[in-house]
């Protein structure tokens, strides 16, 4: 019990200190962590306005990519914040109770909060606009944002290690996951390609967890080709596997 009230501790101040970096001290830097997410769905949304007369899925634009975009960066941005974790509070290493593995405890906690509530305040208010107010379903939804949010966390484990073992592997892991963004099934339904690039696309588990999100939104939605067993086991050998490196590599991870 001493342990994890001591740990408990020791992630809330390394909370209180990532919000104090990452935000500062005036409200500017929690309303541009709303305003960059807005700011792209409204330009996507123009785009795509301009060129179709309604989007793949309901009557809404925004909300069509608000969907998307929301899921994406529980992986996206939970995956960016995590892989600098430990180089970022290495300093902090030095005191003789703070882990690694609370750094990485922060951050997640951190930015699974943000992004949490940056969904609620961009799609709550899409839905409410609706004429007709959807059926929500909770149950894929949340089931979405966990699974991309531990995708995340178990690459991030691994990469705190192999970032600092291998900086050729930083720069490579940077250029594979930029085409991610254009692969997941953002602003279009992977269902509606032609089978073999679906298939293709569908090889990304990222695609999978936008479609299971846009289920809880979208009654209709039948997402063809979606998989949770496949998403399950990425998941889970992701996540037993950065664990397994992180936890062997606590001399790297200390290392200055």
């Amino acid at each position: 019990m001493y342990y994890f009230t001591s740990h408990l501790r020791v992630v809330t101040a390394l909370v209180i200190r990532e919000m104090s970096t990452r935000f500062g001290k005036n409200p500017g830097g929690y309303l541009w962590a709303l305003l960059e997410p807005i700011a792209y769905i409204a330009f996507m949304s123009l785009i795509f306005m301009a060129i179709a007369h309604k989007p793949a899925l309901g009557t809404s634009f925004p909300l069509f990519f608000a969907s998307g975009f929301v899921c994406f960066q529980f992986y996206s941005a939970m995956a960016g914040y995590l892989n600098s974790a430990v180089n970022a509070n290495r300093p902090l290493l030095s005191y003789p109770n703070v882990a690694p593995i609370d750094t990485i405890a922060a951050r997640f906690s951190l930015q699974f909060c943000t992004t949490c509530v940056v969904a609620i305040c961009i799609i709550a208010p899409l839905i409410m606009q609706l004429k007709t107010t959807p059926t929500i379903r909770l149950s894929p939804i949340l089931t979405a944002i966990s699974l991309g949010s531990l995708i995340a966390l178990g690459l991030a484990l691994a990469n705190n290690v192999l970032f600092q073992r291998f900086p050729l592997y930083d720069k490579i892991f940077g250029i594979v996951s930029r085409p991610l963004f254009l692969i997941s099934g953002i602003f279009y339904l992977p269902d509606s390609l032609p089978p073999v690039a679906r298939d293709a696309i569908l090889i990304n588990p990222i695609a999978h967890l936008v479609m299971l999100f846009r289920t809880g939104l979208y009654p209709e939605y039948r997402a063809i080709g979606f998989d949770l067993d496949y998403l399950l086991r990425v998941t889970t050998v992701l996540l037993f596997a950065g664990m397994a490196i992180f936890t062997i590599s606590r001399g790297v991870l200390r290392a200055r």
